[in-house]
């Protein structure tokens, strides 16, 4: 389901529900944070290295700001092009495990998220 909302930045900010406690975006920013909490979100997932593209928020800004508000913030980065890892799996399961739902998770386009969270349900069975 794809659903959208108005972020405080005037621009529609999109993000897929995968399941009822967990969602996907592209790249967030930090003024988006307030959007994401008003929504019912409880904690925010990075999936994006740092340095990926040029002008891309830092992770440390949008961790902070979310912390600020109130959120749960881990990041999980994984290269893009790169196959995920076991490694990768086990700490996005660690995340999903620890972190209080709902879960709000990006990457640059919400592929690798979608991707990492539906390899972590294959790996429960």
């Amino acid at each position: 389901m794809l659903a959208a909302t108005m972020g405080s930045r005037g621009i529609t900010m999109e993000y897929r529900q995968i399941t009822d406690n967990y969602a996907v975006s592209g790249q967030i920013a930090a003024e988006d944070i307030a959007t994401i909490k008003a929504k019912g979100f409880k904690s925010i997932i990075s999936n994006r290295p740092d340095g990926e593209q040029p002008g891309q928020p830092l992770t440390a800004e949008i961790r902070k700001a979310a912390e600020d508000a109130g959120l749960s913030f881990r990041h999980v980065p994984i290269v893009s092009g790169m196959p995920m890892t076991g490694d990768d799996v086990a700490a996005m399961a660690e995340a999903l495990d620890e972190l209080e739902g709902p879960v709000f998770a990006y990457c640059r386009s919400g592929t690798r998220s979608t991707n990492l969270f539906m390899a972590v349900q294959q790996s429960k069975g």
